[in-house]
């Protein structure tokens, strides 16, 4: 267990210690976070705020001591509020499933950490063992499921690895007549070098999407998307690799600058409509879905 609790719905991260060449904390600290200031971590350790498994206090003198994690909460200064609610379609005593908004990450991470699904759940809920069963991109709105014993997650994510959750997703993007839909896309992704995307490239495909035309307005098509993995950004690489790009995508197929964190005006028409499964427990058939919409109108 952590030595340090949730604290406003923040769970304390942890850093370890390898050996090396350090003889004190402080300069392992300023080496191994470069994007920090050393004066915020110098005030910090004069606060007391970095502890060690045992929860004692590291101190600005103290010595380096290899091979042991210290902990610490993380800070992300100037978050930006996302003004968007987060609904609760369900509630039970193992599961909370929510709708959540677009540009909401589910998860902290990066530049995100108050402002995220999980965060607030922990806090409104009261929650502090609350845990992720899977991930939506910030930029996707829709069902996220969380849950509400550790001891129980297993169980759960068993259903994700073996690939026993149906997943369904909308998405906007333009119409191509000369596609033959509904079509199943395959590819193997990996992560592009230095950057956040992903890109395809040859091998064994790891990614399988389901695609179908669902509908169309004003030149754009409404596209029910299967997905049979979950590799990141799959559905956005795929939409874009059969040359229908999902709208306001900044990331697929041209990495454009990215927004400012305050700017909601351009959300990705990309909706998680629904999940469903065999519940692990009880036995029974559940499906939850978002009461969310896309915009036609983009």
């Amino acid at each position: 267990m952590p030595p340090l609790p949730v604290r406003e719905g923040v769970a304390p991260s942890r850093v370890f210690l390898p050996v090396g060449p350090w003889h004190l904390l402080r300069d392992f600290l300023v080496q191994r976070f470069p994007y920090m200031p050393a004066q915020v971590l110098l005030d910090r350790l004069a606060r007391g705020e970095i502890v060690d498994g045992e929860g004692m206090a590291q101190h600005i003198d103290s010595l380096y001591v290899p091979l042991r994690w210290l902990w610490y909460y993380r800070e992300v200064p100037a978050e930006a509020c996302v003004p968007f609610d987060l609904p609760i379609l369900h509630r039970d005593d193992r599961l909370v499933v929510v709708d959540k908004p677009h540009f909401l990450a589910s998860l902290p991470g990066g530049r995100h950490l108050k402002e995220t699904a999980l965060t607030r759940l922990r806090q409104s809920l009261d929650l502090p063992q609350l845990s992720p069963l899977h991930r939506l991109d910030r930029d996707t709105a829709g069902v996220l499921m969380f849950c509400v014993d550790p001891l129980d997650r297993g169980a759960y994510q068993t259903l994700f690895q073996h690939r026993a959750v149906y997943k369904e997703y909308e998405a906007i993007a333009p119409i191509r007549p000369e596609l033959s839909l509904p079509a199943v896309y395959r590819s193997r992704l990996q992560a592009k070098a230095d950057e956040f995307v992903v890109e395809e490239v040859a091998g064994e495909p790891n990614s399988e999407t389901h695609i179908e035309l669902a509908g169309r307005r004003s030149g754009l098509g409404l596209y029910r998307l299967r997905p049979h993995t979950g590799r990141k950004h799959q559905l956005r690489v795929h939409m874009s690799a059969m040359g229908i790009p999902i709208c306001n995508d900044s990331f697929y197929p041209v990495l454009r600058e990215y927004a400012q964190a305050d700017d909601f005006s351009r959300p990705l028409q990309l909706l998680s409509r629904a999940i469903a499964f065999k519940d692990p427990h009880s036995g029974k058939m559940r499906r939850f879905e978002s009461q969310r919409s896309l915009d036609w109108d983009e």
